[in-house]
């Protein structure tokens, strides 16, 4: 049987060419999107994978939408927790509203995944977690705190639920992309993007195929004996 892989925000960025990749490998392919859906829709037919309407900062979504993968696929063996939004704003106009809605998106979600899929994954003694954090979840960035601070969260959860899971065969690993070509980047000048570059050693701006090509190997059987990683995908922009 196929492995089955569950990604959160996958109609677009990084996740749809998650959703591409893994396709394109032989998994069994299950994505969540919000707003979306002729992109959604349009991904899902091209790949032959199972596109979920989810709002995953909510824990009954991520529920129903688990449920449904596992209805389709019989189990889930990686779960990708890709899901999440970004934010400019100063520290001091940050709001109650906005503050819930980065963490409970970017932070949030990832719990009540991974907590959906970990009791079969135990009972299996195998399964698979990513979480996609950022660099700016261990350095921090200036009016980003809201954004920092829920990826940061996600590092902290990989390390401390690798400890938890570990015994039972599983293995949570994180990626901390650095600035990629997504839509996400796409309000930085053009000036902005060439500072960027200037800053990373490599002297260039990542795509969305290094940090699926990551998770593909993170995936593998060659990397069996990592648990607990971040795995910094940003060309040397922090080290």
């Amino acid at each position: 049987m196929n492995k089955t892989v569950f990604i959160t925000g996958g109609s677009k960025g990084i996740g749809a060419c998650a959703v591409r990749e893994f396709s394109r490998r032989g998994y069994n392919v299950a994505f969540t999107y919000l707003s979306s859906l002729e992109k959604a829709t349009s991904l899902a037919n091209e790949c032959g994978a199972l596109s979920i309407y989810c709002d995953v900062s909510k824990s009954e979504d991520i529920k129903k939408a688990i449920k449904s993968t596992i209805n389709s696929f019989g189990k889930i063996d990686i779960l990708i927790n890709n899901a999440g939004i970004d934010e400019f704003s100063l520290f001091t106009d940050i709001t109650d509203e906005m503050w819930r809605k980065m963490i409970d998106t970017n932070l949030s979600s990832a719990f009540y995944a991974s907590r959906e899929v970990l009791p079969d994954m135990i009972s299996r003694k195998d399964g698979i977690i990513i979480n996609i954090s950022s660099m700016w979840g261990e350095v921090g960035a200036s009016c980003e705190v809201h954004y920092s601070v829920s990826k940061a969260g996600l590092i902290g959860l990989t390390k401390a639920l690798s400890k938890e899971v570990g015994p039972s065969g599983i293995r949570v690993n994180c990626i901390s992309p650095g600035v990629i070509d997504t839509d996400m980047n796409k309000n930085l000048s053009s000036d902005d993007i060439e500072a960027l570059k200037q800053d990373t050693p490599l002297g260039k701006i990542g795509r969305c195929e290094d940090v699926v090509n990551t998770m593909l190997f993170l995936c593998q059987e060659s990397s069996a004996f990592i648990t607990g990683q971040i795995l910094g995908v940003n060309g040397g922009y922090i080290i």
